[in-house]
């Protein structure tokens, strides 16, 4: 499976992906702090599970950070 994360394409070996599963792969170390956007619409963490990617989806994963 080709997906568009983070305006890069990269390459999967898995046929469905849900985004949880996504997130275990690329960053695996930090889940807490972060927003999952698909195709420009916000999708809840409760919804990580169950939400399953498509090559056609533009995915947009945002981590907070600290500062000031």
């Amino acid at each position: 499976m080709e997906l568009k994360i983070n305006n890069k394409i990269k390459q999967f070996q898995a046929d469905a992906l849900s985004i949880q599963a996504l997130l275990d792969i690329e960053i695996p170390q930090k889940q807490n702090g972060i927003a999952v956007a698909i195709n420009n619409n916000v999708i809840p963490k409760s919804n990580w599970n169950s939400h399953l990617l498509s090559e056609t989806d533009d995915i947009l994963i945002i981590s907070a950070t600290q500062g000031g």
